[in-house]
């Protein structure tokens, strides 16, 4: 049976919808920063030690990129000394259930790094 109009106006519309979430979430380190401030909120140091690779100026455009698209808070608290924190927004809270399905997924299904050689 030929698939029908509607039928190929929803999965237009769903791949619309994954090519947006994976030009966001696809970048490196988006994931894991997200995940990251899934523990909860946390400073620009915290994360950077946190997320064992990523570049300070990587790190900061990552934020700004998760904080443009509703994912990640900001917060400034007045000082001195001035401290900034990240922390989920409620659409970044909503994405942890699927973050933690995906890793579930790579556990089972995809191999480990050393076993890639």
């Amino acid at each position: 049976m030929a698939p029908t109009r509607h039928d190929l106006e929803n999965c237009a519309r769903g791949d619309a919808a994954l090519t947006r979430a994976f030009t966001l979430l696809g970048k490196r380190w988006s994931g894991l920063l997200l995940g990251s401030l899934g523990a909860g909120p946390a400073g620009f140091r915290e994360l950077s030690r946190a997320i064992d690779g990523v570049s300070d100026s990587v790190l900061s455009d990552r934020l700004a990129e998760l904080t443009k698209a509703g994912l990640i808070a900001r917060r400034v608290e007045e000082g001195p000394p001035v401290t900034v924190s990240y922390e989920l927004t409620e659409s970044g809270r909503a994405l942890i259930p699927a973050l933690n399905q995906i890793s579930r997924w790579a556990e089972e299904h995809l191999p480990a790094p050393d076993e890639l050689c």
